[in-house]
């Protein structure tokens, strides 16, 4: 064997050993899970630290992504991206389930599919929904708004999408817990500051302008629609505001912070942005139903990585759990058939902070 030849082979070997250790521990050898949310928000931090740390349990490599808005032309691309990647399953947080539907049909003809927090159609071919009843979450909030306002009153509700799954679910599930059957909608026109208002009653309450303001998402100033309403509402006795999207609540608490009426107004949330567990630890907010993101990140890379290797048991057959939210707690109990928990606003924030704790951050 000539001196060259014995060099070339020598090389080659090294260049086989120096690889084997550096491959067998390359991060793209594992199993790829993509998760896409709906928007950039807090709430989905959470879930992306349930995501990671599944992630870290079942020995994936977790490819987590929150576009900017709530913007289907945003959110699909990354969609896209993850399966050129070779991701083995897919989590989505649907935006617009008709708009969407022929997308994720195709989509979850390519590489398994489900859904968390906002839901498509079944027959979109999507493996289950990670996510609470929402319209049974919505009920809970009607209740806090209820308990808020026993003899009724004046109620504004703020959302990001009635398009969603999960922003209609609650909407409905709010007006069904309120009304009654001859106030289930009624057409009604009331003068406020002098000013005529067509609304709609449901039972005691009536609905400024009769149905939800919609503020297309955290990135487009939501701010900007409670102090408009307040600003509407000044001096008017009974009156409950009500956010229903994660980042709604902090919002109308620093539009009524901004005119001085905290205290002066109810303000019923939904979710459990770190800003609106302090409000309700410090009373400044009713309560809030929440939906524990970080279980919704974990649940979904389990179920996802378990499909990826043959394993289907992991399926979620049902929706999970809503929590509810108040400053002093309370028991627990069965609503509506669901197993409903009270916790304390400050053991939740423990919660949570343990949660992002558990994975470093």
């Amino acid at each position: 064997m000539s001196w060259i030849l014995r060099v070339s082979v020598v090389l080659a070997l090294a260049v086989v050993v120096a690889c084997v250790p550096a491959c067998s521990n390359k991060k793209s050898d594992k199993i790829k899970i993509g998760v896409v949310t709906n928007c950039t928000d807090p709430f989905w931090d959470l879930c992306e630290a349930g995501a990671m740390k599944a992630g870290e349990h079942y020995n994936v490599e977790v490819l987590f992504r929150q576009p900017e808005g709530m913007d289907v032309a945003k959110q699909m691309p990354i969609v896209e991206a993850f399966i050129q990647q070779g991701v083995k399953g897919l989590a989505i947080s649907v935006i617009d389930p008709k708009g969407q539907k022929k997308d994720l049909t195709r989509i979850a003809s390519e590489v398994p599919l489900i859904t968390m927090d906002n839901d498509a159609d079944a027959d979109t071919g999507r493996l289950c929904y990670v996510g609470v009843d929402n319209k049974e979450a919505g009920r809970a909030v009607g209740r806090l708004v209820k308990k808020a306002l026993p003899n009724g009153g004046i109620i504004a509700m703020f959302i990001g999408s009635e398009l969603s799954a999960n922003g209609q679910g609650r909407t409905q599930g709010v007006l069904d817990e309120l009304a009654t059957p001859d106030a289930n909608g009624k057409p009604e026109t009331r003068t406020i500051n002098g000013q005529a208002v067509a609304g709609k009653l449901y039972g005691k309450y009536f609905l400024m302008d009769g149905a939800p303001t919609t503020d297309g998402g955290p990135e487009k100033n939501p701010q900007q629609y409670p102090h408009i309403m307040l600003g509407r509402l000044e001096n008017v006795p009974d009156v409950c505001m009500i956010g229903l999207y994660a980042y709604n609540p902090p919002a109308i608490l620093s539009a009524a912070r901004s005119k001085s009426m905290v205290g002066k107004i109810k303000i019923v949330g939904f979710d459990e942005n770190p800003v609106t567990l302090k409000a309700v630890a410090a009373g400044e907010i009713e309560g809030t139903v929440v939906q524990d993101p970080y279980n919704y990140g974990y649940k979904s890379v389990e179920v996802l990585a378990a499909v990826a290797r043959g394993d289907k048991s992991k399926l979620l057959s049902s929706p999970l759990p809503y929590q509810v939210v108040t400053k002093d707690g309370g028991e627990t109990q069965t609503i509506n058939g669901l197993t409903i928990k009270f916790p304390k606003a400050t053991d939740y924030e423990n919660t949570v902070k343990s949660q992002f704790a558990s994975v470093g951050k």
